[in-house]
């Protein structure tokens, strides 16, 4: 009696194990599924039942770098990382083999199939739309495994050293378009002003007068020795105009006194 006691008192201690909360335990019995055990103390008999636990914790992935070929033919290397967990405990382990390396081969493949669907431009600008949509492929294609994908990070995107230089070459002659443009808008800015500035000179009486003597004022500040001053034609046809009838004057002087 005692020693069958004892043998059923052993069975029961090597029966025993532990569920950590965040596993899920899956009993088969004969090799049928029977349940999902929770977290816990918990019967596995031997030689009948068995278990697998499956952690169902958040698992962050890292996807190996990819040689992809982008929709305009740039060879670029990516790599990524997802974020994915066990929704089902009992479907990861009935439904596929080795769900973690299927989930691992399933990304690298549709992050492949998003880079060739794009371009290099777009995928550049674009990332976080197109991880988006991977992740979107990715947890369609695993929810029958009980696997739930929450995000997916494209991590770095390669380019060829030739296409680096490319890219470089054309921001650069972006940066030149700019400041060409924006300097071409200041000038014409500056003539619209000048322009403005010429108008109402000529309309005030003793406007461009007083400008000339501003201009003296400013001059008088500087150091230089040198001053050219623009004097208007005007002024000069004015004088020459005065000099001539002068010179004439002379001339009928002198015939009379001859």
């Amino acid at each position: 009696m005692y020693i069958l006691i004892g043998v059923i008192i052993f069975i029961i201690l090597i029966s025993i194990r532990q569920i950590s909360e965040y596993e899920r335990g899956i009993k088969f019995r004969f090799g049928k599924f029977v349940k999902i055990m929770k977290p816990g103390w918990k019967i596995v008999l031997p030689v009948i039942e068995s278990y697998k636990k499956v952690d169902i914790r958040t698992k962050a992935v890292d996807v190996p770098e990819q040689d992809a070929i982008t929709k305009d033919n740039v060879s670029i290397r990516i790599n990524a990382v997802i974020y994915y967990k066990v929704f089902d405990a009992s479907k990861c382990i009935l439904a596929v083999e080795r769900y973690q390396y299927a989930v691992g081969q399933l990304a690298q493949t549709t992050m492949r199939n998003a880079v060739g669907a794009v371009s290099l431009d777009e995928l550049l600008s674009e990332r976080d739309k197109i991880s988006t949509e991977i992740c979107k492929v990715i947890d369609e294609a695993t929810d029958p495994w009980g696997i739930k994908v929450e995000n997916v990070e494209l991590k770095d995107v390669k380019l060829p050293e030739e296409m680096q230089r490319v890219i470089a070459k054309v921001a650069e002659a972006e940066r030149e378009k700019e400041a060409v443009i924006t300097k071409s808008k200041g000038e014409k800015e500056a003539a619209d002003n000048l322009a403005k500035a010429a108008s109402v000179l000529s309309d005030s009486p003793g406007a461009l007068h007083l400008r000339t003597l501003a201009t003296l004022n400013d001059l008088s500040s500087d150091q230089s020795n040198t001053i050219i001053f623009a004097i208007p034609i005007e002024v000069l046809q004015a004088f020459g105009e005065k000099n001539v009838g002068k010179a004439v004057n002379k001339v009928k002087d002198i015939t009379k006194k001859d």
